[in-house]
């Protein structure tokens, strides 16, 4: 193992820090922060069930388990709990912002931006609409009442006046909104100046169906398009099956695609080629898309992510495979940029808010061989792969502090 008078931490080495300022080798511990993680894609009505009913493709998935469950947050009580334990989770898991789905009930989606803010979570939530539902039938709500219920679920969060959560404009996807609640959701969200997230081009079956219900449309981005749902402050998740054409559309309007690589494999979805998301120059994040992905923790995010572009790699031996850097880029930088959040947060850089998580690689999750963790942090961005494990092969326990807008919010406070 290296000795301390050689480490290099950052441009400087350890005996140049140390004359600088003044301490010694028994002064140093081999912990780090690294930039906080974000979630671009997260449904936390879904916790509940998460690891459980994977069987079924999206769409049966959707109706058999999913809708039902959805459909029980018009209890507050069941949704407060609920809903207190998937932002726990995920702050316990480094998320120091996440992007959710709600439901379609107005006050539980309200309980969830104040959740939010009480444990000092980074958070944009999403009081779902949809008006067409045929297999569930009561789970779903009138064009009329999906517009007057997202306009009082927006004016009564943005009175709160919350510091870190802010509404989303959130239709779920367009199987489940007819083109006249689609334009009225454009309309607020234009209106307002905000945040719109959904679902596009997850499953071949999907793009299929979206052109039947909407033939007069050239391709299913062309449906948000159209009806001012495609925006530089939108994020689509999944878009596995998005065509060149559509991502061009992308890259125009500046909208972005969260990459859910978890869900794409569990659903059998598909896998989202990320390597030509970017190499259109269309902002990507990764999402953890609970419950469709059994895992809350963004730093399996980034695990399937690599997988994913290694498995496309098999397929194709000529495929540029993502590097590391690239994919923890995308789980931090990268996300903060497609919610269009980062000029408050996503890397260390002077102004930003300090969103960031105390590492400790030497937990019980970690060989404890590897000795100390030698930073890459020149550009106050990246981390070296091969000296940075955290990813590959932690989790939640070496993270040991979380900080979101220089407040500690893990471990957490009891409140009285």
């Amino acid at each position: 193992s290296c000795s301390n008078q050689h480490l290099v931490f950052g441009c400087f080495s350890f005996d140049s820090l140390s004359q600088k300022w003044g301490f010694e080798a028994l002064a140093v511990t081999h912990e780090f922060f690294m930039p906080g993680m974000v979630d671009t894609h997260i449904h936390a009505s879904q916790y509940s069930y998460a690891g459980t009913a994977l069987d079924l493709p999206l769409l049966q998935w959707l109706n058999t388990y999913t809708f039902p469950v959805e459909a029980c947050y018009k209890d507050l009580e069941f949704a407060r709990n609920v809903y207190t334990h998937v932002v726990k989770r995920t702050l316990r898991n480094g998320t120091t912002t996440a992007c959710y789905f709600a439901t379609i009930h107005t006050d539980a989606s309200l309980l969830l931006g104040q959740i939010a803010n009480d444990f000092g979570q980074r958070a944009l939530v999403g009081k779902v609409c949809m008006d067409t539902n045929n297999f569930v039938p009561h789970y779903r709500e009138t064009p009329e009442e999906s517009h007057d219920e997202t306009n009082r679920f927006i004016s009564e969060m943005l009175k709160k006046k919350y510091p870190l959560v802010r509404p989303v404009v959130t239709p779920r996807f367009a199987l489940s909104c007819s083109a006249a609640l689609l334009g009225h959701l454009g309309e607020i969200a234009q209106n307002n100046h905000l945040h719109i997230q959904s679902h596009i081009s997850e499953t071949k079956e999907e793009v299929k169906l979206v052109k039947e219900l909407f033939p007069d449309y050239d391709s299913y981005t062309d449906v948000y398009h159209k009806h001012n749902l495609l925006t530089d402050k939108t994020v689509m998740a999944h878009g596995c099956h998005l065509t060149d054409e559509e991502l061009k559309l992308f890259r125009e309007k500046g909208a972005s695609v969260a990459h859910c690589p978890n869900s794409n494999i569990s659903l059998c979805s598909g896998m989202l080629d990320a390597r030509r998301v970017l190499n259109h120059k269309v902002k990507l994040g990764l999402g953890t898309d609970v419950a469709g992905g059994y895992s809350p923790s963004m730093l399996d995010a980034v695990r399937r992510t690599l997988d994913t572009s290694k498995a496309l790699t098999i397929q194709d031996p000529q495929y540029q495979t993502l590097t590391f850097e690239e994919v923890f880029r995308l789980a931090t930088l990268g996300g903060s940029q497609a919610l269009s959040l980062d000029e408050h947060t996503g890397n260390f850089q002077v102004g930003k808010d300090f969103d960031a998580l105390r590492v400790n690689p030497r937990g019980p999750k970690l060989l404890r061989s590897l000795g100390v963790v030698k930073s890459q942090v020149c550009s106050g961005s990246f981390f070296s792969p091969s000296l940075f494990p955290l990813p590959p092969s932690g989790d939640d326990r070496n993270i040991a502090e979380v900080y979101v807008a220089g407040k500690r919010v893990v471990p957490f406070v009891e409140r009285p």
